[in-house]
């Protein structure tokens, strides 16, 4: 049960965090490539719509929920801190993701890529505890 609910929570949460990122960003480019406002939202809104169900599904079928995790919140880190650095004006005050996470010390930055590396680390200990990391 609490499998279900944690992916239904990465699809849902986290999927609309990663699409909002993406968007933002999508728009500042588009922007700063003089592109109308109007056409530069409607381009990335369909854009997102894909990536949204990409997201989703992959919240669904991962074998690891907790890399879904880190990996959302890393993209998230990194879209909404190139975002926040090409379109400033989006970006009144200062937010955890805006510029890399540079007023909470880089922690949003850096959390997640300890988190992927700390889940990747642990999977090869099981897979060796098991016998099925060796090699032949």
């Amino acid at each position: 049960m609490v499998s279900i609910v944690s992916r239904v929570a990465a699809a849902i949460f986290g999927g609309y965090a990663f699409v909002w990122g993406f968007t933002t960003l999508l728009i500042a480019l588009a922007l700063s490539m003089r592109l109308p406002y109007g056409d530069a939202q409607t381009t990335a809104y369909l854009l997102a719509f894909l990536l949204f169900l990409g997201a989703f599904l992959w919240a669904f079928t991962a074998r690891r929920v907790a890399v879904v995790a880190c990996t959302v919140e890393l993209v998230g880190v990194l879209v909404i801190g190139t975002a926040s650095l090409i379109w400033p004006d989006a970006f009144p005050d200062a937010t955890v993701w805006s510029a890399y996470g540079r007023g909470y010390g880089f922690v949003p930055l850096v959390l997640p890529v300890l988190g992927l590396l700390w889940l990747r680390r642990s999977a090869g200990v099981g897979q060796r505890r098991r016998g099925l990391g060796e090699r032949v």
